[in-house]
């Protein structure tokens, strides 16, 4: 597989939610606002590009037996690094955020790419899976948090873009809302990759 295939494969054929459908639980619970799934999303991308280099770097070293609290210790020193930088220069988006800062350690999508990636591969390429993961990740988080804002708010980063008369639809930014949402874009992804191959 070639680079742009590396990095495209994250977006597209195995978008982590949008097709594989991991690290669900940071994606319903903090999309209700563009700022806070962008956020999030450029926090999974430094973790999971961070943490892909070191276990590519170190694959060599770490043992087969003890490979996953390996990979967990990794994830979290960059999940505490990520924390800390956003608690010093970001704290309003830290403190929307919450606890779905500290979980990106527990986030199968991370573990999955160690696993399944960084530890069988070169270092430039853990890179290229780390960022195209990641801007899967940050792409879907867009998508359904633009949506869950506008729909509820009737606004896009905090900006009123519909008149005032909007009478906006509650149930896009609570829970069940932000389930029918991503279920109709996963849909509409398999619709349309669907498509593609008839």
């Amino acid at each position: 597989m070639n680079k742009l295939d590396i990095f495209k494969n994250g977006i597209t054929k195995e978008n982590p939610i949008l097709v594989q459908q991991v690290g669900m639980c940071a994606t319903l619970a903090v999309t209700t606002s563009l700022l806070n799934g962008i956020g999030m999303g450029i926090a999974v991308i430094a973790v999971l590009t961070g943490s892909n280099i070191v276990i590519s770097l170190l694959r060599k070293f770490i043992p087969d037996e003890v490979r996953i609290p390996a990979f967990v210790i990794i994830i979290a020193a960059f999940t505490t690094i990520v924390d800390l930088l956003m608690h010093a220069y970001t704290f309003a988006l830290y403190q929307a955020l919450g606890v779905f800062i500290p979980l990106i350690v527990v986030n199968c999508l991370i573990l999955a790419r160690a696993e399944a990636f960084a530890f069988k591969n070169g270092v430039v390429d853990s890179i290229i899976d780390g960022l195209g993961m990641g801007a899967g990740y940050l792409v879907a988080m867009i998508l359904l948090s633009s949506v869950r804002e506008f729909l509820g708010n009737g606004t896009l980063f905090g900006i009123n873009v519909l008149p005032a008369s909007y009478e906006p639809m509650m149930i896009a930014i609570q829970p069940p809302g932000a389930f029918i949402i991503l279920g109709l874009l996963i849909g509409l992804v398999n619709y349309l990759s669907r498509r593609k191959k008839a």
